[in-house]
């Protein structure tokens, strides 16, 4: 009996049985006269007819019309099951098992399966992606599974009570490869202007041409230090060269919200083990500013590892009920051990003072005690007990280890760069640090001492 793994992820929707990869396609559709189509063929008309194009349908999964009004005869659903139709005419199979991104949602996935259903896909099984792709455990570390959707990067972190088990899900609007590519196209059509005298947006055939080779361009940014590109417009050609850490700059604020987040799932004491997609390894310098930024341990995932994962452990549901949501598994690999020496780099961006309104305050081995009160708990520093969300003893920052440790006190959230931790984190030099609502902002600085 035939099985196939599919795993659901709107930037590259993978149908792979355990030899090879049976449907690799976007999660794009395009709305025709004659009815819908989907995956490459709606992706290359995505910038020529931007209208007819739709891309959010995976991530907000309904029977809702269409917002615009000449098509609100169509639903998301019904361009889901268009998708799924296109899929079981290429892949023939008697089971399917199902991997899910952490942004569909308990309703998304009903639906889902009532449409999966109607189409004659048997799914047998269906579980976290981030649990289907994470196969060992990590010993004395904390993974934390790194992906990136179309609109969306999620963040899992595991727990592993002897076997993988998915604790927490952060799913992070607006950081997915669509706004990535936006930021650029942006950088590649200005290199064009300056160096050609030749603006590709200016058609959208021309800007459709740019995106057909991004994923190109991206790669080769990846290996080299500079990107040659080159495109054809009436007969002419047209080059530019782009400096690889260009596009790393252009993505630099979605990369920031990325490393931003994952920092705050992660408490002072943990040791990371960053464990991050192909689609991830693939976008130019985001593992290597992860790595920076988070510490710990990085390790890439080959192509199509979610979909292995799932053929080899779920074999099938459990539930007399129907299908219900693996949310863990066993192990089927080794486990990792990790050997994480603190570098002298990561040294160098420790904070030694907190600022505040013009005034630094030091950092030392006492604790700093931030809050309305000054309970006798140590250094204190005072803020409005008026401010909504503050407590008495709101947060602590300390040096231990040689890190500079935040550590909430509160039953409001202390939040780093914009983020609730989760009972402790690790600061550096530059991050901000909130307490209360709208609350009050401390910046982590160091001073040089050998400059005054």
């Amino acid at each position: 009996m035939s099985r196939v793994a599919l795993h659901i992820n709107d930037s590259t929707l993978t149908v792979q049985d355990g030899a090879q990869v049976l449907y690799r396609e976007p999660g794009f559709a395009m709305l025709l006269d004659e009815g819908p189509t989907s995956g490459n063929v709606a992706f290359r008309e995505a910038r020529i007819n931007p209208r007819r194009v739709q891309h959010r349908h995976w991530s907000n999964l309904t029977t809702e019309p269409l917002a615009a009004r000449r098509l609100a005869h169509m639903s998301a659903a019904d361009l889901v099951s268009r998708q799924l139709e296109d899929i079981t005419n290429q892949v023939n199979a008697a089971e399917w098992v199902v991997a899910v991104p952490a942004y569909l949602s308990a309703q998304h996935l009903g639906l889902f399966l009532g449409i999966a259903g109607e189409v004659g896909i048997n799914i047998v099984a269906m579980v976290d992606s981030a649990v289907a792709a994470t196969r060992r455990e990590y010993v004395d570390a904390v993974p934390v599974h790194v992906d990136i959707g179309l609109h969306h990067a999620t963040l899992v972190r595991i727990a592993q009570p002897a076997r993988v088990q998915a604790e927490r899900s952060e799913v992070l609007e607006g950081c997915g490869t669509y706004a990535l590519y936006e930021a650029w196209l942006s950088t590649v059509a200005e290199a064009f202007v300056q160096q050609s005298r030749f603006d590709p947006l200016h058609t959208a055939d021309t800007e459709q041409v740019l995106v057909n080779n991004l994923g190109r361009w991206l790669g080769e940014a990846a290996r080299a230090k500079q990107v040659h590109m080159q495109i054809e417009f009436r007969g002419t050609p047209y080059e530019a060269t782009v400096e690889s850490l260009k596009f790393v700059g252009a993505a630099a604020p979605i990369y920031q919200q990325i490393a931003s987040k994952l920092r705050a799932l992660y408490r002072a004491d943990e040791t990371p083990a960053l464990q991050i997609s192909d689609r991830i390894a693939r976008l130019p310098g985001l593992a290597e500013m992860l790595k920076a930024r988070v510490g710990g341990e990085l390790f890439m995932l080959e192509t199509g590892a979610t979909g292995r994962g799932a053929l080899a452990r779920c074999r099938g549901s459990d539930s007399a009920g129907g299908v219900t949501l693996i949310r863990q598994l066993p192990w089927d690999q080794a486990a990792m051990t990790l050997d994480i020496e603190q570098d002298e780099a990561a040294q160098a961006g420790v904070p030694t003072h907190m600022l505040f309104e013009n005034t630094a305050y030091e950092i030392g081995n006492s604790a700093l005690v931030v809050g309305s009160e000054n309970t006798g708990a140590g250094r204190a520093l005072l803020i409005d007990p008026e401010m909504p969300g503050v407590s008495r003893k709101h947060c602590t920052v300390v040096r231990k280890n040689g890190q500079c440790v935040l550590e909430d006190e509160s039953r409001y959230g202390t939040f780093l760069n914009g983020h609730r931790i989760d009972g402790s984190s690790t600061l550096q030099i530059g991050d901000t640090v909130r307490v209360g609502s709208p609350g009050y902002e401390f910046r982590m600085i160091t001073t040089d001492e050998q400059h005054g």
